[in-house]
């Protein structure tokens, strides 16, 4: 991948004054030039184009084979609501003897 090939990462400063009037519609002080960009790239998703929503997966040892490894598949925005529930379960999975 060349160095072109990167120019879709970039943020898209245009969007910034329609970004401020969304956010201001729940903090109406937020202060022009608070906000910086701050992720631009691949999200990766466990679901194809066109295909319903899903919950994220959680595979530990059981799932791969591999002991003390847990991955952690799709976790978008309710993975910071859910991360003591997440949390709690990997260190469940972690917690099993291995088969």
């Amino acid at each position: 991948m060349g160095r072109h090939d990167l120019d879709h990462f970039r943020s898209d400063e245009s969007e910034a004054a329609h970004f401020y009037d969304e956010v201001r519609r729940y903090w109406p002080g937020l202060p022009d030039r608070a906000l910086q960009p701050g992720y631009t790239g691949v999200r990766p998703k466990i679901r194809g184009p066109g295909e319903p929503a899903q919950d994220f997966r959680i595979d530990g040892p059981d799932a791969h084979g591999v002991p003390g490894l847990v991955n952690l598949f799709g976790i978008e925005s309710p993975g910071l609501t859910s991360s003591l529930a997440i949390a709690e379960r990997v260190a469940a999975l972690l917690q099993r003897p291995a088969r």
